[in-house]
């Protein structure tokens, strides 16, 4: 029988009572176990130097050394832990520079268990951790001007154009892409985890991985948080139910 896979996690957060509660809830969940608590990111970075997690759970604004810069250390030195903000602050000046640092995930501190589980487990498998919040800010990040034709209108305008998926002209969708894999991609820019999309596609989880490895392979993304943002740009952004 195959043993159950356990994900090491690392709490850092400089509130005493915040972090011995999130350290409780992980404590909870089936196939987490915490092995270590930081009140700072000093202490952060030394327990992942001494217990090489697979995520740490990563408040931002802390004494010593703050989350950013105790993210970008541990993605330098130590690549085999992601880090996942757990934080009050979903503002620009917060998320864009704790992405750029190298945190694969970012929750706002009223995620509920379930979401902060995901999380972990979306960043532990390669992909990005990403509550539906800061994706949307994500897609608002990178709204610009759509191009315009030579007669001053819109791609997406033009007759035949794709409904909800941002189709050219002609109805074709970038990259190879199919009427299925654009779906999936579109629902995955309005945030909907794989077990959600497969409900309102009606088809299997496993169904619905396969289309994301192959519109993966196809555009060249290697996470959901690059799949949003390919997603913006080519117009594909779903039909909102």
């Amino acid at each position: 029988m195959t043993e159950a896979v356990v994900t090491r996690v690392v709490v850092a957060d400089d509130q005493t009572v915040v972090r011995e509660g999130i350290v409780m809830l992980l404590g909870l969940l089936p196939g987490i176990e915490v092995v270590g608590s930081a009140a700072d990111g000093e202490e952060a970075v030394a327990l992942v130097a001494r217990h090489r997690p697979d995520v740490v759970l990563m408040d931002l604004r802390m004494p010593r050394c703050d989350g950013g810069e105790a993210t970008r250390r541990i993605r330098a030195g130590y690549p085999g832990t992601e880090v996942v903000v757990l934080t009050t602050y979903a503002d620009d000046d917060s998320l864009f520079p704790a992405l750029r640092a190298g945190a694969r995930g970012y929750l706002t501190k009223d995620a509920g268990a379930e979401e902060i589980a995901r999380a972990i487990t979306d960043v532990r498998s390669g992909a990005a951790g990403l509550s539906p919040q800061v994706q949307l800010r994500l897609l608002e990040r990178l709204a610009g001007p759509a191009p315009a034709t030579a007669a001053g209108t819109r791609p997406d305008t033009e007759a035949g154009a794709g409904a909800g998926t941002g189709a050219g002209a002609a109805g074709e969708l970038p990259d190879g892409l199919t009427t299925r894999e654009a779906e999936v991609l579109g629902l995955i820019a309005q945030g909907l985890s794989n077990t959600e999309i497969a409900r309102r596609l009606y088809v299997s989880p496993a169904t619905v991985k396969t289309h994301i490895n192959n519109l993966f392979a196809k555009t060249g993304v290697r996470d959901r948080a690059q799949a949003v943002g390919y997603a913006f740009r080519h117009g594909i952004t779903g039909s909102p139910q």
